[in-house]
């Protein structure tokens, strides 16, 4: 079994589809020398932006939303409603934002697959049953009352910060969806909804959940009586300290509005900023307000027959990572793509600008690279460790006038510089683990933190190990411990970023191999007979967005995906084992499943958002991640190796 593809036949046969995938790459590469493939979440990012038009009253483009309808259409369940991933459940808050946004366009009530939604909507308890965003937008809209809605007083952006509830105590994404919404929640604006459509047929007479799983009821009680509390004041707030506070806001707000590329470059942020200078009473036309309003015209996704608007882009995500791919490739072409590659990348490091990570580390000079085209005040470690390890990895290969050197220290010393106390890395920000956070009413995501996680500490674990840090690096032992701790009894570690387990996995063990754990060691024993034991029978992997709920209580098997079978592959061969049967087996899978372009099929959704609540397809997974498995298996093999000589 082992020397299934030792022979000369599958050896071209592998030979073939590295270089069918890598020409396919090659073609996507935008002119600049960078890749940007599509981001997809779910029903409620093209639901919102429909919905925005209407509530600004802007002109509609009304083919753009005859696209969009086409695509919420499409994506409508089995089960009548709009899931939150390709497969999922029922999602009240998703189905009720697609049926107002099918409504708003001009769909009929009566119409079959929107009588199929209200009525699993009124099943499942009504609008009123939504999180707490939705029932933000409903409230907006006059749909609800603000009393269903949490109380967020726009004070809270003139705290200091040692009050236990401050924005730089939230994660970067909370902080830049909070603060223009704090100022629509002060406000209380109404969408002006020119063509007079509501829904309030989705709504029962019981009022709004009180409590979200993850919430204790101890918290929940305290804050839901602060909540009630903050209701009764509300209108007896100072109005000359509301009205500086909304001041702030506005001010902080446009210190990060990011030009073009928006707030917080993710929509929801985006779309809060707009609807802020609204209420403020900046017209179209003010150049803050416009340039925020045309940041999410280029999120949208148009084709021939559907449109869809996406949460963000990737474009710095996309190209670091098929830097590695392609670099694992090996071929001229390759190397020319990722040559243009890393100098459009190196041009994004952020050098000068202190973000908000600055918070809790003001002495760390800034040298990160964030996900998106521009995001100065927010980068992540994630991004920064894996562009470092591709321009580390270039470095031989780079032509004569390419100097990397001084991008590669900045990087390190952000990264070193916003490793947290217990040794792990969170992605935005150093100890953002303020956990009592998650039990305040407006927290019922679950998402308000960016503590370290297992998957961004392998990372940035590996990319210190590619630059030379041993044993004895203070750094990498903190981080190694983290990762020791945190592995979980089945041998696998949870993937925050990526779905999930099977991502966690590969993060842990490409960190820890660089690092030079031995695999014989238990910690790496384990993990490989963890993936050994969930390989699917026709050879691939596969793990559900289903494995991120609370009651989690061990995998469970899913369908084979693409991306998944790549990251079990590399997680596999960085433990070490290159020859076992069932890395022949999955590469037997890519290989089987390669379609005629080059490329491979995925419609499931592996990429995480927010545990729970928001989950992404990145459609270039699919793409890149089996040829860089392929590649690097290729590569071990012909090299009679059996460890990575780097963090990836």
């Amino acid at each position: 079994m082992n020397q299934i593809l030792i022979d000369q036949d599958n050896a071209l046969a592998v030979e073939a589809l590295i270089g069918s995938a890598t020409a396919a790459l090659l073609k996507q590469q935008r002119a600049d020398g960078h890749w940007v493939f599509e981001l997809e979440a779910d029903a409620t990012i093209p639901a919102e932006y429909v919905l925005l038009v209407h509530y600004l009253a802007e002109q509609p483009d009304l083919e753009l939303e005859r696209k969009i309808g086409a695509y919420l259409r499409r994506i409508q369940a089995v089960h009548g409603g709009w899931p939150l991933y390709h497969g999922g459940a029922f999602d009240v808050s998703a189905t009720v934002k697609a049926y107002f946004a099918l409504k708003m366009i001009g769909d009929s009530p009566d119409a079959p697959h929107m009588a199929r939604a209200r009525a699993e909507i009124l099943r499942r308890g009504g609008a009123g049953k939504t999180n707490v965003f939705t029932r933000l937008l409903l409230a907006l809209y006059g749909e609800t009352s603000w009393n269903n809605v949490p109380t967020v007083p726009v004070e809270l952006i003139l705290l200091p910060r040692w009050f236990p509830i401050h924005l730089s105590k939230m994660s970067y994404w909370a902080r830049t969806v909070i603060v223009p919404l704090l100022v629509l929640a002060a406000k209380k604006p109404l969408a002006r909804n020119p063509r007079g459509v509501h829904v309030g047929e989705l709504f029962l007479p019981q009022v709004a959940s009180k409590r979200a799983p993850h919430q204790s009821a101890a918290w929940s009680a305290f804050f839901g009586a602060l909540d009630g509390l903050l209701k009764g004041f509300e209108p007896f707030w100072p109005k000359r300290l509301r009205s500086r506070a909304i001041d702030r806001c506005v001010a902080w707000t446009t210190e990060r509005l990011n030009g073009e590329d928006g707030l917080g470059a993710i929509y929801p942020a985006m779309a809060n900023s707009v609807m802020m200078y609204d209420a403020m009473g900046f017209a179209p036309d003010h150049p803050d307000r416009a340039v925020a309003r045309r940041s999410i015209e280029k999120l949208l996704v148009v084709k021939d027959a559907e449109a869809y608007c996406q949460p963000c882009v990737s474009p710095v995500w996309d190209t670091a990572l098929m830097c590695h791919a392609l670099m694992e490739a090996r071929t001229e072409a390759a190397d020319a793509g990722v040559a243009q590659a890393l100098e459009w990348l190196k041009d994004r490091q952020v050098l000068d600008v202190k973000g908000d990570w600055a918070e809790e580390r003001p002495s760390v000079r800034p040298g990160g690279w964030a996900f998106q085209y521009n995001n100065a005040f927010y980068p992540d470690l994630d991004d920064t460790a894996v562009v470092v390890m591709a321009l580390d990895r270039a470095k031989e290969r780079a032509a004569p006038d390419a100097d990397y050197t001084q991008a590669i220290a900045r990087g390190r010393e952000w990264v070193e510089g916003l490793q947290s106390r217990n040794g792990g890395w969170g992605a935005f920000d150093a100890d953002n683990v303020y956990y009592y956070l998650n039990n305040i009413p407006f927290a019922d995501h679950g998402a308000l933190l960016d503590p370290p996680t297992d998957d961004v500490s392998g990372r940035c674990i590996g990319m210190l190990a590619q630059l030379g840090a041993g044993p004895d690096d203070r750094h990498m032992r903190a981080g190694v411990e983290f990762l020791r701790r945190s592995q979980l009894q089945d041998g696998s570690w949870f993937g925050r970023w990526g779905v999930n387990y099977i991502y966690g996995i590969w993060s842990a063990l490409a960190g820890l191999n660089a690092a030079g754990i031995d695999p014989q060691e238990p910690m790496m024993r384990r993990a490989a007979d963890w993936l050994v034991s969930i390989q699917n029978a026709d050879g691939g992997w596969g793990e559900d967005c289903d494995s991120y709920r609370l009651d989690y209580d061990g995998y469970e098997r899913a369908a084979s995906a693409a991306s998944q079978t790549a990251w079990a592959l590399l997680g596999l061969m960085a433990a070490g084992q290159v020859d076992h049967p069932s890395v022949a087996r999955g590469i037997r899978y890519l290989k089987a499943t390669q379609r005629d372009d080059g490329l491979w099929p995925e419609e499931t959704y592996t990429g995480g958002g927010f545990p729970r609540v928001f989950y992404l397809r990145y459609h270039g997974y699919a793409k890149f991640f089996p040829l860089w498995a392929v590649a690097r298996f290729r590569n071990l093999k012909n090299g009679n190796s059996r460890r990575v000589a780097h963090g990836l």
